[in-house]
Order: C-alpha cells, then sequence, then structure tokens
C-alpha cells in the first residue's frame, strides 16, 4: 500500500511540475488596437523581449468611429485600444472598458498630474494616457502663398485660390470641429442650428476638396499632390521629415485639444498581460523613445525629462498651458440626438446629390450624340443577329 501511495504521489509531483511548465510556456497573445504611425516598432520588440510568452498582434485604425465600429461588429477582438477622450467616455458609458488594476501599473505615477481626472475619465480608472496634442493647419510652402497664411486661419481651408489640392478630415468629429469652430461655435455644440450652419460651411467648401482623408494625408502631402491639409501636430512633424517644404500652423480660431489613451475592453481574457504592457510603455525611457519616433506630446512627466529641449521647446507641439487654457476644446462625448444628427449631416455631405452628379457628369453636346449614336447601333446589331439567329433555326426545321 505505502508503496502504490509513494507512486501516485510521485507521478501527482510530476503531473504538477509539468503543469507549471507547461503554464510559464503558454504563449498570450495580446492583440492592441492603436492609430495608425503612432508608436515606435521597436517599443513592440522590446517588450516582447522582456516577457517572451507574450506576442504582440498589433493592428491599426484611421479614426476614433472606425474603430468603435469594428469594435461593437465584433469583427475581431481586442485587449487594448487607445481612444480619444470622447470615445473613452463613450466606450465607459456602454460598459465596454474594463477597470484598471494599478498594482500592475506602477509607473502610471509618471504621468502627469494635468492629463490625470479627465471629464471623459474622473475618477482615472478605466484610461491611461498615452499622447496628447492638437489639430493644426499643415501647407506646402512651395505652392502656398506667405499672404494666405500669414493670418493662420482656418479660411485657408476655404480659400477658393487652393481648388483642388485642399484635403479634410475623412471623419465627421474633426471635419465639424473645424467647421464649427470657424464660425465662432463650441465644437460640443448642442445647438441643431449651429451644426446645420456648420454642414452648409462644409457643403460650400466641397467643391475646392481634393478628397477626405485620414492616413492618406502623408503620401499625398509629402509627394506634393494635395498643399493644404488639417490634421494632427505630430503627424504635420513627421510629413515635415520627408518633405522640408511641409510648415503648420495651429489655427488663430482656436483648435481641438485631445488625449488618447491606453484601455483595455472588458471582454479581454488577458486583462493582466495587458495592464503589463500599459506599464512598459509607460516606463520614462520607452515613452521617451515613442515620443521621438511618434511626434507627439507626451502625457510622461519624466520621458519629458529625457526628450531633447529642442522637442519640448517647440510650441508647436508642446503649446504653453496659457494657450492650451484659452485657445483649445477638448471634444466630449456629445449627447445621443447630437451625435444622431451628426451623423444624419456627414451622409449627406459625403454623398453626391442628384443636382451635383448632373453637373458633375454634364458632357459636350457632339459627344453626347456620338455616344447615343454608337448606343442605337449597338442595339440595332443585337437585334438583327437575334432575327436573323431565329431564321436560320426556322429554315433548317
Amino acid at each position: 500500500m505505502k508503496k502504490i501511495m509513494s507512486l501516485l504521489i510521485a507521478v501527482c509531483i510530476l503531473f504538477g511540475t509539468f503543469s507549471i511548465v507547461a503554464f510559464a510556456e503558454e504563449q498570450v497573445v495580446l492583440n492592441v488596437y492603436n492609430w495608425g504611425e503612432y508608436i515606435e516598432q521597436s517599443t513592440i520588440d522590446m517588450f516582447e523581449e522582456k516577457y517572451p510568452n507574450i506576442d504582440v498582434n498589433y493592428t491599426t485604425f484611421d479614426s476614433n468611429e472606425s474603430m468603435y465600429s469594428k469594435i461593437v461588429s465584433g469583427a475581431a477582438l481586442y485587449d487594448i485600444v487607445i481612444p480619444s477622450e470622447y470615445m473613452v467616455s463613450k466606450l465607459i458609458q456602454e460598459d465596454m472598458l474594463a477597470e484598471l488594476d494599478f498594482s500592475n501599473i506602477p509607473n502610471y505615477k509618471y504621468i502627469g498630474e494635468a492629463y490625470k481626472n479627465l471629464a471623459s475619465d474622473p475618477e482615472n480608472k478605466y484610461s491611461v494616457p498615452y499622447f496628447w496634442g492638437t489639430v493644426v493647419v499643415i501647407y506646402n510652402s512651395a505652392f502656398v502663398a506667405e499672404e494666405d497664411v500669414k493670418d493662420e486661419s482656418l479660411e485657408l481651408l476655404w480659400n477658393e485660390k487652393y481648388a483642388g489640392k485642399i484635403l479634410m478630415f475623412d471623419n465627421p468629429r474633426d471635419s465639424f470641429g473645424i467647421s464649427l469652430t470657424r464660425l465662432g461655435y463650441s465644437m460640443n455644440s448642442g445647438n441643431d442650428k449651429e451644426w446645420q450652419e456648420a454642414a452648409k460651411a462644409l457643403s460650400e467648401q466641397k467643391p475646392i476638396v481634393q478628397a477626405y482623408v485620414m492616413d492618406a494625408i502623408f503620401d499625398k502631402m509629402e509627394a506634393g499632390e494635395a498643399w493644404i491639409a488639417p490634421y494632427y501636430a505630430g503627424d504635420a512633424l513627421i510629413i515635415q521629415e520627408t518633405n522640408p517644404d511641409i510648415k503648420f500652423f495651429i489655427p488663430k480660431e482656436g483648435t481641438n485639444l485631445f488625449v488618447d489613451s491606453m484601455c483595455i475592453l472588458k471582454t479581454t481574457e488577458h486583462k493582466k498581460e495587458a495592464e503589463l504592457f500599459i506599464n512598459f510603455m509607460c516606463e520614462p525611457e520607452i515613452g521617451a523613445m515613442n515620443a521621438e519616433t511618434v511626434g507627439y506630446a507626451t502625457p510622461n512627466t519624466e520621458s519629458q525629462k529625457i526628450l531633447d529641449p529642442e522637442i519640448t521647446g517647440n510650441e508647436l507641439v508642446y503649446p504653453d498651458e496659457e494657450y492650451l487654457k484659452n485657445n483649445t476644446e477638448v471634444f466630449i462625448n456629445l449627447p445621443q440626438k447630437t451625435q444622431m444628427l451628426q451623423s444624419t449631416l456627414w451622409t449627406d455631405l459625403k454623398i453626391i446629390s442628384a443636382e451635383e452628379g448632373s453637373e458633375a457628369s454634364a458632357i459636350d453636346p457632339i459627344d453626347a450624340f456620338c455616344i447615343i449614336v454608337i448606343v442605337a447601333g449597338g442595339i440595332a446589331a443585337v437585334y438583327f443577329f437575334i432575327r436573323n439567329t431565329k431564321r436560320k433555326k426556322l429554315w433548317k426545321q
């Protein structure tokens, strides 16, 4: 009996040992969903080296709206998402985010107090700030006259002189935010009339807009295919590195101040690993490396100390607190009624009306006559072919 018990104990110990080894070696795939051009790739490599049992599957989106649609559709499962503040608020309201265990994120202490207790997450339960920045107007100084940019106004985006060379955001929140600001209204307006005025202004701008884009702005602006566009300050720096003629300014009318944050979806099966990733990205050296490559302003106070003073001293990327207080506005999660209005107005703007379509398709009368003749001839040829075929069949019979 003792021998049997000893054998059973040995087997249990051996099985337990194998289980521990198997658990230790189990590979976890961490799905991270982030904006395009928004991370230093080597930081992911370094994370995987530090945690060899975690593989990062990194994919990108180009707007908060497309990210939200993908998550809601269930087309793909993600562990970590990095939305902007108004989308963080929306995800919290819809109970889609997991509360963070900050014992696994000790580096949160390096996040500046100015980026905590935000309206989107007032109790700091669901998000850790990743980067922040402003929307700027980018232009190609080789083609855009200095006299047209000296007042640093949003009017440049409506300047007919540059018709066909202007780009616009391909998402409603940013585009309407610009239009509302240009009209002197709040980006978070709850007034239907103001939204309708903003939509009218965008429709008036539409004929001179080359395209509504997101990440495609990089190729278009770098190659000189487009000359003017609103976009995010950090990306403007990246475009400028490729094309030295690129310049940008913060519009005098005011602009959007955004804070993008790392969040964990409630559906995750790897919450602890996701928190380890967030903590890793908050390490001062990693944060500085990431900020230097990406070009956006880091909320990590220790990372700022490591960065070159020329970077943190760039007022277009790190505007002073007084300017931010008086000239920027943070997007909030709009009431459902306003969201529906925004969606309707945006759809109307993007769909070509019947009247616009007829004008766009207008052709020379002679060309129209030639097309009619060709089509009529083709129909006649088909008719006679079918008729002759039937006659041959009857003749054979």
